[in-house]
Parts: structure tokens; C-alpha cells; sequence
């Protein structure tokens, strides 16, 4: 007997495409390629997400994020959105270090940006926008939160993924894995340019009321802000800020 066809995993990870790429939009063929499906499939999934409202087409043919997706978002708000707790802790972060400063939320393999705040320095990275998506150990967010999961969730997850496809040699098992070591080593996360050249991010985990890693404050900015002694005065300042930020979350997980 044929296996079931997966209908809401695939319209999730369609929807999951799409958004990756807001507010540009998506074509048809990149939203098929990100969700593993046939072109035809992500076409006939993504016309019926469009008439629910929950996605779009602009004229240029791309894909967008629908309507009904707001109105669902803003109905859940209420108990999943920390935004409005992290937002400030995130602006003294811009403000105190004039880089582009992040947070980001852990939601299964993957970390997904949900807070920017742009400093006053005017050259910027623009890897992180709000919405954006990265697997764990990808991007310095992603990285903190691998970092401080436990050593057998570590394993698993690397045992699973194939980061190397997309994202380079510099994403092997192995280099990931250094990578975990020596973030747990600093008490913070550090990207050396390893998704866009040039571009350098630092991250801290933020812990629940369980002292589980669930979500990230995180700077950005070009390599020359980046040098040895800044990266520990950034660390520095990383990890007081997460300190404060998970204490006040805790009574929200």
C-alpha cells in the first residue's frame, strides 16, 4: 500500500518558502526547489493557499504571504509573541554597539529572525531581516542555541542535516562541531563571514524557565567592526543582555 501523501507537511513548507524570501516574494520554481516538491505540485498547492487568502501573487509572478495569514497570526499573538519584550533589549544593543542588532526565536531545526534594530554605523550586513530563516548551527543565532542543547541533541541534529549543500564546506559535521565547542568555550557564538564574505555576526542564547536554549540577541556588521578585542567586548555585552532577557522572559515560557 502506496505511503499517505503529506498535504499539510508540504503546504507548510511551501508557506515556509515563501516566506524566507518576504517581501520580495518567491517564484514558483524556487518555492518548489526550497520545498523539495515537483513544479507543478508547489504550483497546484500554492494556487489553492492563494484562494484562502493565505497566499499571493504580485504581477512580476511572485509569491507572497497572504492576508489570512495576519489576522491567524494576530489572533495567536497573544500567547507565542515575546517581541515586545525583547524589542527594547534589542535597541540598546543597536544603539550602545551602532551595529544591526537581532532576535531570533528557535522553532524546531531552525532559527527564524523576528526583531531589527539598525545602529548608527552606516555600512551594514543585510543577511538578517525579520522573518528569514536558518537552520541551528547556521548564522551565529542558530549557532548560540545548537551550542547549548545537550550533547546528544547536538548529535542527532548533525546526524540529520546536510548543511554543506547549501551553505558550503565551511558547514561540515565536523567544522559545525568545532564550531559548538568553542561557542560553548566563550559563552557566545561568532560567524567569521561564513554566509555572506565579509559579514560578521555574534550571538548569545536566551534560555526558558526550563534553561533551554529557545531563542538569541545577535549583532551583525562588516568584518572591519570585528576585531579581536571588540569581539570580546561584544561577547561581553551580548551576555549580559541575554542574562537580562532571559530572566524576564522565564515567566512567560
Amino acid at each position: 500500500m502506496d505511503a499517505p501523501i503529506d498535504v499539510v507537511g508540504r503546504v507548510a513548507a511551501l508557506l515556509k518558502a515563501v516566506s524566507a524570501r518576504e517581501p520580495a516574494g518567491v517564484t514558483t520554481s524556487e518555492a518548489a526547489r526550497a520545498a523539495g516538491l515537483p513544479r507543478p505540485t508547489a504550483h497546484r498547492l500554492l494556487a489553492s493557499l492563494a484562494d484562502a487568502g493565505l497566499a499571493e501573487r504580485d504581477p512580476d509572478g511572485h509569491w507572497l504571504l497572504g492576508p489570512e495569514l495576519y489576522f491567524l497570526g494576530t489572533a495567536a499573538a497573544s500567547r507565542y509573541d515575546v517581541t515586545a519584550v525583547a524589542q527594547p533589549v534589542v535597541r540598546r544593543l543597536s544603539i550602545a554597539t551602532g551595529e544591526s542588532a537581532f532576535f531570533s526565536a528557535r522553532r524546531g531545526d531552525e532559527t527564524i529572525c523576528l526583531v531589527r534594530e539598525d545602529g548608527s554605523f552606516p555600512i551594514r550586513s543585510h543577511v538578517l531581516h525579520e522573518g528569514i530563516r536558518f537552520p541551528l548551527g547556521v548564522a551565529s543565532a542558530g549557532l548560540a542555541i545548537l551550542a547549548f542543547l545537550d550533547d546528544a541533541e547536538v548529535e542527532s541534529y548533525l546526524a540529520r542535516v546536510d548543511l554543506v549543500d547549501e551553505y558550503g564546506d565551511q558547514h561540515t559535521t565536523d567544522a559545525v562541531r568545532d564550531r559548538v565547542r568553542r561557542t560553548r568555550a566563550a559563552g557566545f557564538a561568532i560567524n567569521p563571514g561564513l554566509i555572506v564574505e565579509g559579514s560578521w555576526g555574534m550571538a548569545a542564547a536566551v534560555f526558558d524557565a526550563d534553561e533551554r536554549p529557545q531563542w538569541a540577541l545577535s549583532l551583525t556588521g562588516i568584518q572591519q567592526r570585528f576585531s579581536a578585542p571588540r569581539r570580546r567586548e561584544l561577547g561581553e555585552l551580548l551576555l549580559r543582555e541575554a542574562h537580562v532577557l532571559s530572566r524576564t522572559l522565564r515567566p512567560r515560557a
